[in-house]
């Protein structure tokens, strides 16, 4: 079982999750989890922001924003397009989509304390999908 997750949680300003989609966000910011808490890692610039989509959800985005997060096993966000269910399901991340306070404040704070306290259900998650997909 896995003891340490990293997350990258869309924003705009670092603060706050905007209320747009996932991949529209400007940056992610960078948590690596482990059952003691969390730590900040970087505030990365999402490079595809401004993709030229033909389509909306276009797939070539949802590739794009894989690409450079590489080292992530968990997507969060407040909001996410119709490149969810391929993250969902041609991935090995994990979208998670805020439910509690952080759905109502929008605040990154809140937002890591939820992700905080479902650590072990996450954890689950991730493990059981990377075992999934290389079967």
């Amino acid at each position: 079982m896995l003891n340490k997750f990293r997350v990258a949680i869309g924003t705009d300003d670092g603060k706050t999750l905007p209320k747009h989609h996932y991949g529209d966000s400007k940056y992610f910011a960078i948590y690596d989890f482990t059952k003691d808490g969390y730590k900040f890692i970087e505030l990365r610039e999402n490079k595809a922001a401004k993709f030229d989509e033909e389509t909306h959800g276009d797939p070539r985005k949802f590739k794009a924003i894989i690409q450079q997060l590489p080292d992530v096993d968990v997507l969060v966000a407040w909001a996410m397009g119709p490149n969810y269910l391929r993250i969902r399901d041609n991935s090995y991340k994990i979208p998670y989509i805020l439910k509690g306070k952080a759905r109502k404040t929008r605040e990154i704070k809140d937002a890591l304390e939820e992700i905080e306290t479902n650590f072990e259900k996450i954890t689950i998650s991730i493990f059981e999908k990377k075992k999934k997909i290389k079967e």
